[in-house]
């Protein structure tokens, strides 16, 4: 039976600090919208009462806004013990699954290098940093330093934004007075309609705000996003996987 995934090629690729380079600069044009959805999550953080070391800790730790945000979201409706957990970890590993198919993209690439080049590699991919990278191992890029340099590029931005975020948010008393309290939300709501290019698209995020809101009705608490995220990826499956 053939395998389904192409096999690395026999040798370890270069890591060169040339590639490195390469990998960092395309990235850096991507910094200003790292930067505010940064201090969306540092403002948020604060409001939910992390300090400033805390939330850069967990943006150092975790680097990944859509699990820092749930997390952080979670405490703010003050959900506690094992329901708030597995809630969380489901939402979670439904948001980031999508790594499941980057870490098979980049297998042919990084597949023969060392364990050691490779897990600090791609503990700071992100979305951005993964098309960059694959575009770039289209046109003929093998140097393994480019996608480190891409993840590099993504999360100097991102510990600025949350730096700035938390500490606004400690020496402002009230941020909703501002309408600070909202910016999370409508960087967000941008995202996401950023996101919409088709109508199966739209079908699909309709699908996850009619569940949300039968399943913040009959069942509030943080499933709501679980079942949001169930429902979005099966119209999705069904109208995108062919028959």
């Amino acid at each position: 039976m053939d395998n389904p995934l192409p096999q690395p090629a026999a040798a370890p690729p270069p890591a060169t600090w040339a590639g490195f380079k390469r990998g960092f600069l395309p990235a850096a044009a991507l910094s200003p919208g790292n930067f505010i959805y940064g201090v969306a999550f540092g403002l948020l953080a604060r409001q939910e009462t992390l300090s400033v070391l805390e939330a850069m800790l967990m943006s150092v730790l975790v680097f990944s806004g859509t699990a820092q945000l749930t997390a952080v979201s979670a405490m703010s409706h003050g959900y506690v013990g094992f329901d708030a957990i597995a809630s969380i970890t489901a939402a979670i590993l439904l948001l980031n699954a999508r790594y499941l198919l980057y870490g098979a993209a980049l297998w042919p690439w990084l597949g023969s290098a060392p364990t050691h080049q490779v897990v600090p590699t791609l503990f700071y991919l992100g979305d951005a940093s993964w098309v960059i990278s694959m575009r770039a191992h289209a046109a003929g890029e093998r140097d393994l330093c480019y996608v480190l340099g891409a993840g590099a590029a993504t999360i100097a931005p991102w510990l600025l934004g949350t730096l700035t975020g938390s500490t606004a948010g400690s020496l402002l008393a009230n941020p909703a007075a501002l309408g600070l309290d909202f910016l999370l939300v409508a960087f967000s709501a941008s995202m996401g309609i950023g996101m919409l290019r088709a109508r199966p698209d739209w079908a699909s995020a309709a699908a996850a705000l009619v569940v949300s809101l039968v399943v913040d009705r009959l069942a509030p608490g943080g499933w709501t996003i679980v079942a949001a995220g169930i429902a979005g990826g099966v119209v999705t499956y069904i109208r995108y996987v062919p028959k």
